[in-house]
């Protein structure tokens, strides 16, 4: 099924949203439920392509799950190791971090190379070199990545940042006895939810939001209940939808240190925004606002998030001068510009990783394509401040990402809707898959919009 977004641009967005939880942090902590045999409860799971298509994995394992409006239980009692195949893991690329967990606690993983999206070189080659730095083999063919073994304590040197890599060492040393030492760790705030979920569950753990952790791990974790905590990415694209609309727009359940590289940039690029400490909630007023041009730098974290660069390149098509983005962690993640090309940018690309964008320049309304999540948003905000009626394809790509972006933007006042336009060649199997994933997210969560 082909799932498109229509969009007449041009409403300021106003009101008031709260924000989802984040989808990088539920991954690894439904992951981490393997870890233990017994109950796992998460509340405020996003309801999504990727968390579901993880649960149903968990499921194929032996797992029973159930999601009711943002609360996941998990039952892993009777879970074992079996081959993951091809259909439920090709395109989550977030499922790689199950390795962990199955080498934890059965000695075995086995699963067909995760897909997602297509961003350029990023291989298993992080996980596999650590864990074999563990003790564990690595019986991996062409078609199947396989590793076995009993995990031991150890001194792992991570081969760059890697953030699922770094999930995947803590979750797994969380279950080894002894002391295992991470060098080269990523800090993002999912990495840090994901060490404070296995210190709920009993193992010890230093240096979390460093790149030195250590994880003193224990042979029995308990089961917990743990809180998923909100999407900053998510946050970060509703800034710039408020920005480009010239709307204004108060969004609840935000955290400011998770944004504050970002929030610099918004600052730096003209944009007025606000925080209120006590109640966790971001104002942003576009109508004052002058943008204006400015460089942004994505890197590792504290630095610009990487997922929030195509979102921010659609800003600057808005703001005064000749801006400059400089893409340094991923291959390919330009791709979108030429999309904002054909909606009038005005871009030079400079190379693969630098592109120079110079506005302001009126945008118009045109059919577009979402080359993965965060492109995919950025067309979405692209759209909201365009001219006239555009179309985004490939939404399938959006929904992996973001819970429910399009009722949220309808309550704000944005003219969206979402279309479905079967394939004539749509084989059955391909039905019978997009009939599910309805059916689950109709068990799935309420949409959380406030109205303001």
């Amino acid at each position: 099924m082909d799932i498109r977004y229509q969009i007449n641009g041009g409403t300021p967005l106003r009101g008031d949203v709260l924000i989802s939880g984040s989808k990088n942090a539920a991954l690894p902590l439904i992951a981490g439920s393997i870890l233990c045999s017994g109950e796992t409860v998460l509340h405020n799971v996003p309801c999504l392509t990727d968390t579901l298509k993880m649960l149903e994995i968990l499921e194929y394992l032996g797992a029973e799950t159930s999601f009711q409006e943002g609360t996941v239980r998990i039952r892993t009692h009777n879970l074992q190791p079996r081959l993951i195949p091809a259909e439920l893991v090709s395109r989550l690329r977030g499922s790689i971090v199950l390795l962990g967990p199955l080498l934890a606690r059965f000695g075995v993983a086995e699963m067909a190379y995760p897909g997602g999206c297509v961003l350029g070189k990023r291989p298993v080659d992080a996980h596999v070199q650590a864990f074999r730095q563990m003790g564990a083999e690595d019986m991996s063919t062409d078609e199947v990545l396989h590793l076995q073994g009993q995990l031991k304590p150890s001194h792992v040197v991570l081969p760059e940042f890697s953030v699922t890599a770094t999930e995947n060492v803590v979750l797994a040393a969380a279950l080894v006895p002894g002391e295992t030492r991470i060098d080269l760790a990523a800090a993002e705030p999912h990495v840090q939810e994901t060490e404070q979920f296995i210190h709920g569950m009993g193992a010890q753990v230093e240096g979390a939001g460093t790149h030195t952790v250590v994880v003193r791990g224990k042979k029995q974790l308990a089961c917990v209940t743990h809180a998923v905590p909100s999407d900053y990415l998510e946050a970060g694209a509703f800034v710039i939808a408020a920005l480009v609309t010239r709307g204004r727009v108060r969004l609840h359940d935000v955290d400011k240190s998770h944004l504050l590289s970002f929030l610099s940039a918004i600052h730096r690029l003209g944009g007025v925004w606000q925080y209120d400490e006590t109640e966790r909630m971001l104002f942003i007023d576009g109508e004052i606002s002058s943008l204006r041009a400015g460089e942004v730098r994505t890197n590792i974290f504290p630095g610009f998030p990487t997922d929030l660069q195509a979102p921010i390149g659609v800003l600057m098509t808005q703001a005064s001068g000749v801006s400059r983005i400089f893409e340094r962690l991923f291959e390919g993640r330009m791709a979108y510009l030429y999309e904002l090309e054909k909606m009038g940018a005005h871009v030079e690309m400079l190379n693969a990783h630098q592109a120079l964008i110079i506005g302001p320049t009126p945008l118009r309304g045109r059919t577009v394509a979402s080359n993965d999540i965060r492109a995919g948003a950025a067309m979405v905000l692209a759209a909201l401040c365009a001219e006239g009626e555009s179309i985004i394809t490939d939404v399938r790509y959006i929904e992996r990402g973001y819970d429910r972006l399009e009722e949220k933007l309808k309550k704000l006042g944005a003219d969206i809707r979402k279309v479905t336009v079967p394939p004539a060649d749509a084989s059955t199997d391909e039905r019978i898959e997009d009939a599910k994933l309805r059916a689950l997210r109709q068990r799935g969560e309420k949409t959380q919009v406030m109205y303001g």
